[in-house]
């Protein structure tokens, strides 16, 4: 989760804006042939995350191989695994990682800077039950997560790609959703959130449109008690902004 609206690793994918649409999308929903969970964009990293790369990166950085991922092995433990794509600078990723230590947080987030803010944290919070990959989070569930691996997915506040021309770009389309439904196990869980409300309606169709998930909820659920209010979302609301969350779990 990062600030509402910005999050570099849970853009839609970068696509010219004449890209057709395939496939079954519902009605108004048009997603590209080519899924990628991020759109690279600049940064500065600073003294303090590039300290927490050096000391840090080499216990808390995965790096990416097209083999499937022995999880207990890079937790060194036997938990349930949790996906976050597009976690931006950490903030909701390190709280929600402290409040649930029984469960494997795997990070996937290309932009450095937020990689290395969250190992910051990681460092200053003393959290051991993350692990970050800074790689696109569709190659990662495409070679090293087979079916059945993951027991929830979160993808707090993806970039909206708020001009319908650029709604195609949107990372939560159909080929996406159903990656993630295969390799969730029965009974897990994808808790998608966002502060636009017609990409939540998005979520919400497409969520509902995915034969293998189940919505826990009529309509939009209650904000789950482990995600919590960033600064930036705590601004939105003083605002009058909504927050809509969705989750959806995988039926048996």
């Amino acid at each position: 989760m990062t600030e509402p609206h910005s999050s570099p690793a849970a853009n839609g994918p970068a696509t010219s804006d004449d890209a057709q649409p395939e496939g079954s999308a519902p009605t108004g929903v048009a997603y590209p042939k080519t899924i990628k969970s991020f759109v690279r964009r600049a940064g500065r990293t600073t003294t303090g995350q590039a300290k927490a790369f050096s000391e840090l990166g080499p216990r808390f950085l995965l790096s990416y191989a097209p083999a499937p991922l022995d999880a207990n092995a890079a937790f060194g433990r036997a938990a349930p695994l949790i996906l976050e794509i597009g976690f931006g600078m950490g903030e909701a990723t390190a709280h929600i990682a402290r409040v649930r230590p029984d469960d494997n947080f795997l990070c996937c987030e290309v932009h450095e800077p937020g990689v290395g803010a969250l190992l910051k944290r990681i460092g200053e919070q003393d959290i051991t039950n993350i692990r970050i990959l800074q790689h696109d989070a569709v190659e990662v569930l495409d070679h090293m997560l087979p079916p059945g691996s993951l027991d929830g997915v979160h993808i707090f506040f993806p970039d909206p790609w708020h001009k319908k021309k650029h709604n195609k770009r949107r990372l939560i389309q159909p080929p996406l959703v159903a990656k993630l439904a295969a390799r969730l196990k029965p009974g897990g869980y994808i808790h998608c959130a966002t502060d636009w409300q017609p990409y939540a309606e998005q979520m919400l169709e497409v969520l509902s449109a995915e034969a293998l998930l189940s919505n826990t909820a009529e309509g939009y659920a209650p904000q789950p008690d482990y995600r919590p209010l960033t600064k930036f979302e705590n601004r939105g609301l003083r605002l009058g902004h909504g927050v809509w969350d969705v989750v959806f779990v995988r039926r048996n």
